[in-house]
């Protein structure tokens, strides 16, 4: 499996590092504290019709989430942007199940599919 390339640590001035460590801590806090306790987390934003399909594709699916919402197109894009700094996937949503994220609205709706979302959330949590 290869993994996009990203900015190592020790390429980052430690300035630069503070500041994004206080780039809106809450919020990171807060996503990464609920995809930590529930088993699928569904992070999105008001308006997006992706956000829409893959929570109508979970609940059609009988499969539990817990919602967090940030924001429209017209606001809270830099508190989603924290969200993005952070898991490293580029939109909205992002599906996170037992503590992975499994991707946006393409990837959860294969895995619902394929019945590997309900593999997962049938084995025992780690």
């Amino acid at each position: 499996m290869s993994t996009r390339p990203q900015l190592p640590v020790e390429k980052i001035s430690p300035n630069a590092l503070t500041k994004l460590s206080a780039f809106h801590p809450d919020v990171v806090r807060e996503v990464s504290e609920a995809v930590a306790r529930h088993d699928v987390v569904v992070v999105g934003m008001a308006q997006n019709p992706f956000v829409k399909k893959v929570r109508k594709a979970l609940s059609d699916a009988s499969i539990a989430f817990t919602y967090l919402e940030y924001g429209s197109y017209l606001s809270g894009w830099q508190r989603r942007l924290a969200i993005k700094l952070w898991s490293g996937w580029p939109t909205f949503p992002q599906v996170f199940v037992r503590g992975q994220l499994i991707g946006g609205e393409e990837l959860t709706k294969a895995a619902i599919a394929d019945g590997s979302l309900q593999k997962t959330l049938s084995q025992p949590r780690q």
